[in-house]
Formats: structure tokens, sequence, C-alpha cells
């Protein structure tokens, strides 16, 4: 199942009943629909021209045309294995590192497709030129919040990282404009996670989530959403794909941060990376 098709499937139970009808259309008929025009597509799923366009924006198509090339696209780079692999009693070592490795690959594969280049190069330019940038997660994705935290102090930006809900506010009440918060959750929904960027927009800040694939309550709130793919239906054990994906997200955009402003960021990583050098050595570690 395709990205766009997993999340229409994921959220078609919130869907009122003639988006419900359309999204179980859409699911159940992905390749007729590409071949549809937007009255076609009403008629046969017994709904309206203007409920298939507000679809298409709920789920970030960007139009009705924007819905069947992304379709089409992933419909044609739809890999052979058509879901996760997830945890099983039993299983080898052998045969684990084979699934692990390919619930990666896949997580980043299918992640990479939904990378908007506009919003990442959005992205870049805010946390570029950011006097402070807040970093929110909650539980996996605080892991990862804390991981995009160290690279970013690596190369001189001032940032913080912060799981404690209590915390995320705090410091996002001391933001203002020409600062950035970066608010990190896989499904979307982290009530804390919500409320710590819903103070730092409130304060000015320029808000960048980065949520699952499909309508959520974060991506909404944020005024540069990014993505990663919607998986691991039914395998909740540890986040691994998930985790993997948003790692993938958050070393894009480090990168590209340091391309675009090579001269004054790669002197302050090898910096950083001489004086821990030092410092590990003069202690004989």
């Amino acid at each position: 199942m395709s990205d766009l098709l997993r999340s229409i499937r994921e959220q078609m139970p919130g869907l009122n009943p003639k988006e419900q009808a359309l999204a179980s259309f859409i699911a159940d008929h992905p390749q007729l629909v590409v071949r549809m025009g937007i009255t076609e597509l009403a008629d046969q799923s017994q709904t309206s021209a203007a409920t298939v366009s507000r679809f298409c924006k709920n789920f970030h198509a960007g139009g009705f045309s924007g819905l069947k090339m992304q379709l089409a696209t992933e419909l044609a780079l739809q890999p052979a294995a058509d879901s996760y692999q997830d945890i099983v009693a039993g299983n080898t070592l052998e045969s684990i590192v084979s699934a692990m490795e390919a619930n990666h690959i896949r997580s980043i594969s299918d992640t990479s497709r939904l990378l908007d280049p506009k919003l990442l190069e959005q992205a870049v330019a805010a946390l570029r030129c950011a006097g402070q940038i807040d970093i929110y997660g909650v539980a996996t994705s605080g892991v990862v919040a804390q991981d995009f935290y160290q690279k970013l102090v690596r190369i001189g930006k001032r940032a913080t990282a912060f799981s404690d809900p209590h915390m995320q506010v705090t410091s996002a009440s001391s933001l203002g404009e020409g600062d950035a918060a970066f608010a990190i959750s896989y499904s979307g929904e982290t009530p804390e996670t919500i409320d710590a960027l819903r103070c730092a927009k409130e304060r000015g800040a320029t808000a960048i989530s980065l949520t699952k694939f499909g309508p959520n309550t974060l991506s909404a709130l944020a005024d540069i959403p990014l993505y990663t793919s919607s998986l691991e239906e039914g395998m909740r054990r540890g986040d691994m794909a998930s985790r993997i994906a948003q790692l993938h997200v958050i070393d894009v955009l480090f990168t590209g941060l340091i391309s675009e402003s090579f001269d004054d960021y790669v002197p302050k990583l090898e910096l950083s990376y001489q004086m821990v050098k030092k410092y590990r050595k003069e202690k004989g570690r």
C-alpha cells in the first residue's frame, strides 16, 4: 500500500460520511482514480466535486491533479513487499537482520518521496536565520529531538531540546520573532508537543512540524509542515521504522544547512570535533 493510500485508510474513521465514501473508493480503486476526471470521481463515489477538492486539500495533494499524480507515482514505485515486516516469535538473527534492513530502507525511500523541496528550503532558511531554535518531542520523538539538538550545537546554532512538557512550554514562551520551533510527533497528535508549538507560534516564532503523512493537528498548526511516511500499522513495538524515517529528515535538514552556508558551518563543525578529540585525549579516554 502506498503512503497516500495508507494515510487515507488510517484517517478514514475520522472523516465525515461523504469523505469516508470518497476515501473508500480511492483506496479500493487507485488505478481507476488516476484515469478519472474530478466529476467522474465524484459521480462514482456518490459525492461531489466540492468534496473531492476539500479531500485533496486535507491530504496535502495540492488539488485533484496533484492527488492523481501522487497516486500514479506511488503506485509505480510501490515495492513488491506491501507491508513492513513485524516482530515474529522464533525468528533467526539472520532473518531479523534482513527484515530490519528492508524496513529501514523502505521507510527512508517512502519518506524521501514525500519530502517537498519547497518546504525543505523554507525549513532550512528558517533554521539558518533563527536566533534560537527550540526542538520538542516526547518518547521516541524526544530521542530524535536530542539527535537534532546535538547536530545543531556542533555548528554553533543556539538550540535546546525538551521532552518535559512543562519545560517545552516554558522555553516556548521565551521565543519571539526571528526564532524557530521544531516539533516532532509521529502521530501529530501528541498533546504536549502541540501545546509547545502553539505557544511558540503565539510568541511569533516560525513553527516547523515533523509528523507522519496525512491530516493531523500538529502539521495543521505549523507554518512549515514536513512529513515522514505513514507506516508501522500494528507494529508499534519500539517505533523502529518511524524513528529511522524521522532521523532521515533531520539528516537532510542538517546537511542542507551546512551545504547552503558551507564556509560558515564547516569550520565550526571541524572545531567542535577537534576540541572534543583534544579533551578526550587529555583525560585518556
